[in-house]
């Protein structure tokens, strides 16, 4: 059974909602995000990246970082822009991207649940941003920025979004990407109790975004349990904040690789090593791969769709037969020597957002030799994975729309 259980949360006044709510702290760059920020001393990207606010040249996990965020989140309570509303509440939150919807329950999900694994992961962390978001948690003493889970399909669940998508929003905008997005507060102490049951007779809840996030929340969560000598296990620290989509409205866009070299080999060597494993066409047009085992390649200004044949394709092995983990054993590592993409620097990550216009700049720069174009994971590829206690390899997922940071703010106290 899932905890999920409603917070007093702090959110801006409906009337500066726009200019507050930012993007996630970590799909900008600092520099990115100090432009965005120009003009708007009330945008979120000043708690989750407070870097911007200081010298350029600081170390960006020093502790005056994190003290900055918290400085800049109480000056937006002591200022009235974020207002904690009146009682623990549950809240759904929806947004439209391409005259697409989806529609999330917000509240609290479970420090305990993630370590018990009630709370599936599918991707590993790296200890260093890991310990960023730990600091920046234990600074601000609050979570400021929502896990974006999942579940599989509830009718219950969804006959209550659809009551609520027919009513009037507590909050309605549309940001500068045509995205809107919309707030509806559950007060009703019925509504939320049945809520909280639906979710205790549901199995397991998936980390779709936010793996750093989460493993931070654990992390901290446990530390204030061993630091509390009266700890009774319904602190708000045992608790994190969590936006939960059904996993069916969910978009998963690809994930692309881009690659600054061809170890050493000339590009028809190059070519004739990837003969072995993948049959090969030119393409007069940019190739966004339409099937599975098929992949689009961008070298020399020109295109070509790469087909996997059929021997190395592996439909029962959960990680094997993902398409990133395909383009990664058979070109990445096999032919172009990148073992471990998480580290090394011959490679890069382009998320679908940015389009394949994205990797024939980074090819036609001569920032990179070759560009790689994948076809999306599915969801189900995700939660079987998860499922099965492993995880996919790096940068095989990107969700969008990404879910806003500061509409909501949970203190651990």
């Amino acid at each position: 059974m899932a905890v999920f259980r409603p917070f007093k949360a702090f959110r801006p006044k409906p009337e500066l909602v726009d200019k507050v709510a930012s993007k996630p702290y970590d799909v900008l760059n600092s520099e990115e995000a100090r432009e965005e920020v120009k003009g708007n001393d009330l945008s979120f990207l000043h708690i989750g990246k407070p870097e911007i606010d200081l010298d350029s040249n600081i170390d960006l996990y020093s502790l005056a970082v994190y003290q900055k965020g918290k400085e800049n989140l109480e000056k937006l309570i002591n200022d009235g822009v974020l207002v904690a509303d009146n009682k623990a509440n549950l809240y759904i939150y929806a947004q439209t991207m391409n005259g697409r919807t989806q529609y999330g329950f917000v509240g609290c999900t479970s420090v305990d649940d993630y370590w018990n694994d009630k709370i599936k992961k599918h991707e590993h962390t790296r200890k260093v941003k890991e310990e960023d978001r730990c600091q920046h948690v234990r600074i601000t003493n609050a979570h400021t920025g929502p896990i974006f889970l999942t579940y599989r399909d509830n009718v219950e669940l969804q006959n209550i979004i659809d009551y609520y998508s027919k009513t009037t929003p507590n909050i309605d905008f549309t940001d500068i990407y045509n995205i809107t997005h919309k707030v509806w507060v559950i007060e009703s102490e019925e509504e939320i109790l049945n809520i909280t049951n639906i979710f205790a007779n549901i199995d397991s809840l998936y980390v779709a975004d936010g793996h750093h996030r989460s493993a931070a929340a654990g992390i901290v969560g446990k530390e204030r349990q061993k630091q509390n000598e009266n700890h009774t296990g319904n602190e708000e620290y045992n608790f994190f904040l969590s936006v939960l989509f059904p996993a069916s409205q969910l978009y998963i866009m690809d994930y692309n690789r881009v690659v600054r070299d061809l170890n050493g080999l000339n590009e028809n060597s190059f070519f004739e090593l990837i003969k072995q494993n993948f049959e090969i066409q030119e393409s007069t047009i940019q190739v966004s791969p339409k099937n599975k085992g098929e992949f689009g390649m961008y070298i020399s200004n020109k295109w070509y769709t790469l087909k996997a044949k059929q021997m190395i394709l592996s439909a029962d092995d959960p990680i094997l037969s993902l398409d990133v983990s395909i383009l990664q054993n058979y070109i990445l590592d096999n032919i172009l020597n990148i073992k471990d993409p998480r580290t090394d620097n011959r490679i890069d990550f382009i998320g679908g957002i940015r389009g394949l216009n994205e990797l024939e700049r980074r090819v036609d720069n001569k920032d990179m030799v070759v560009a790689f174009s994948l076809y999306p994971t599915s969801i189900n590829e995700l939660m079987r994975i998860a499922d099965s206690g492993n995880v996919m390899p790096p940068k095989s997922t990107w969700f969008e729309p990404k879910l806003k940071d500061g509409l909501f703010v949970h203190f651990l106290d």
